[in-house]
């Protein structure tokens, strides 16, 4: 039996065994032992592999994780369209030590866990000597495995600052399970210097189809060049000691230098292709449609079922997106002059063409119809459906539909990290290091990259794609940000950067909004208006989440973050 009390630390071999091993099918589960697991005359490891295996189904998923909703639904880029959610907890002053919705402290440690017990028992599988493509695979997987357990730490230091680090141990009952916290920097060094170790043990790139998920030395790479600029950003660096930045762009540069990532030419395709050139490392899911079933508009049927459209973005997510000149909506306004600047009577006209792949608005085509989201239509009847709250739905992530009949099974790997995402922290990196910069390794080139590949216009000199030469670092800054916002929505991003940015509560403290659309025979007519959900953000307490209560009481040594009890 699970003794629940030191779950944290204890979690029963046996019922862990139960978890890693469901595909064992030569005897019942209730006969497998650890001796079975970890046979010395398993020469291919395969009990093993099947362990590992299990261990990454501990990468963060983050489709409607969080009780049916999307993590940015807990930003200002989105609210959930049901009432009463676990995920309003974040907006609405309710989380604390004893209600998360998001329990990363025991699911994470739970797999750190496991992969101390793949450190500490593989060495007694006796892989085929004679074999040496066998001996490499083993090579590999104790890498990857190292990997996952630095990953697993990130996941943790994202959301609590520093946390006790457990080297190689496997704690029972029987040891002193009052383990302090180290420093955040212990946390960051830590999963820096296991990437550094790994590295060469890792599979090389590119890797082939038959291995597509694996971690690879770019991986690696990757997981060091996100904790680096972790450590930079604000929240834990307010000093700004330029060092640290210089780190992480150095790291990040590590990445970009092994030219094996590049953009996609499809923004769509980075999505919705199961190996391209854009994703570095993705949950791996099968073939599905549940990311349509749960987030399109509600008056869409697929056979029987309706579309849930859990996830309403807000018009704070939609004003941030461009017009196709790459300029802001405020000062790239429809004129006599300027016939494809914004117009407030055709809002969605000349806009960066990521918005129509990012969220439903009015008039967006799918399943042979087009939304209907004003007052009254198919996709915001106003009855006690639960439906949108902002005019919008998430697009994002979802196959083209637009002339289908029904859902058909996709990819829909969550990606975990991605090239644009490399390429635009390389470039906030690189701002805050030498500033914005002229020539071909500028700023300016990174930010045109992922601009050039949405559609943004090319535009002229001084200002092309958008960007007028001659910024400073504080207004380049805030191009930055907002490009990160546009091109990386709903991929569990925003959230945090609004954390390690250390802003968050400028950016909470204010109410959200959405469109209500009027529609008069053919004439539609849009009135901005203010959503009556609670959006608060309590600094400094919110920027790190709580340790769980159950954690705190029964260790004296645990520290519990500021601003909770």
């Amino acid at each position: 039996m699970i003794n629940y009390k030191y779950s944290l630390f204890s979690l029963a071999f046996t019922a862990l065994v139960f978890t890693a091993c469901q595909k064992l099918e030569d005897r019942p589960l209730e006969l497998i032992t650890e001796e079975y697991l970890w046979d010395s005359k398993d020469s291919l490891g395969t009990n093993a592999s099947y362990f590992l295996n299990d261990i990454y189904a501990g990468l963060p998923n983050g489709y409607n994780r969080i009780d049916g909703n999307l993590l940015d639904a807990a930003s200002d880029d989105a609210v959930p369209s049901a009432d009463n959610t676990a995920i309003s907890r974040f907006t609405n002053g309710g989380y604390s030590a004893l209600v998360n919705g998001d329990d990363a402290w025991g699911s994470n440690y739970t797999s750190i866990r496991k992969c101390n017990l793949f450190v500490q028992n593989f060495p007694k599988v006796n892989l085929k000597k004679s074999d040496p493509a066998i001996f490499i695979q083993g090579q590999y997987w104790k890498a990857e495995n190292r990997f996952l357990r630095a990953m697993f730490y990130y996941e943790l230091i994202k959301r609590y600052g520093g946390v006790p680090l457990l080297g190689d141990r496997v704690l029972t009952i029987n040891d002193d399970l009052r383990l302090p916290r180290n420093s955040f920097d212990d946390c960051v060094n830590y999963i820096v210097s296991e990437c550094d170790a790994i590295s060469g043990d890792l599979r090389p790139d590119p890797i082939p189809a038959g291995d597509y998920g694996r971690i690879t030395r770019s991986i690696a790479l990757t997981l060091k060049a996100k904790a680096l600029v972790l450590a930079a950003s604000p929240l834990n660096n307010p000093g700004n000691d330029i060092g640290k930045w210089r780190k992480a762009k150095n790291a990040l540069a590590d990445v970009i230098r092994t030219g094996v990532y590049s953009l996609e030419t499809s923004f769509a395709n980075v999505f919705l292709v199961r190996k391209n050139n854009e994703v570095i490392l993705a949950y791996q899911r099968a073939l599905t449609f549940d990311v349509e079933t749960n987030n399109a508009p509600v008056g869409f049927i697929n056979g029987t079922t309706a579309s849930r459209g859990r996830t309403s973005p807000t018009q704070e997510l939609v004003d941030a997106f461009p017009t196709r000149k790459g300029l802001p909506i405020t000062t790239d306004l429809k004129s006599g002059s300027n016939p494809t600047g914004y117009d407030a009577n055709d809002p969605y006209a000349n806009r960066d063409l990521r918005l129509d792949l990012t969220v439903f608005r009015n008039g967006s085509r799918w399943l042979g119809r087009e939304v209907e989201t004003f007052n009254g239509g198919r996709d915001r009847p106003g009855n006690s459906t639960v439906q949108t709250k902002t005019g919008y739905y998430m697009r994002k992530f979802m196959a083209d539909f637009s002339n289908g009949t029904a859902y058909s099974n996709q990819t829909h790997n969550f990606p975990i990290f991605r090239y644009a995402d490399i390429l635009l922290l390389f470039a906030e990196a690189k701002n805050e290091v030498d500033g914005p910069g002229t020539g071909a390794d500028s700023v300016y080139t990174y930010l045109r990259a992922i601009r050039a590949r949405a559609g943004i216009l090319l535009g002229t000199a001084p200002n092309t794609y958008g960007l007028t030469d001659g910024l400073r670092a504080d207004q380049m800054r805030e191009q930055i940000r907002n490009d990160r916002r546009v091109e990386l929505a709903f991929e569990e991003q925003r959230f945090w950067d609004l954390r390690r940015w250390k802003i968050a509560e400028q950016v909470y403290n204010k109410p959200l909004h959405g469109i209500r659309i009027t529609k008069t025979g053919t004439a539609l007519s849009y009135q901005v208006e203010t959503l009556s959900i609670p959006f608060q953000f309590f600094a400094p307490r919110m920027y790190r989440y709580a340790i769980p209560y159950s954690e705190i009481s029964k260790n004296v040594n645990l520290t519990q973050n500021e601003g909770y009890q």
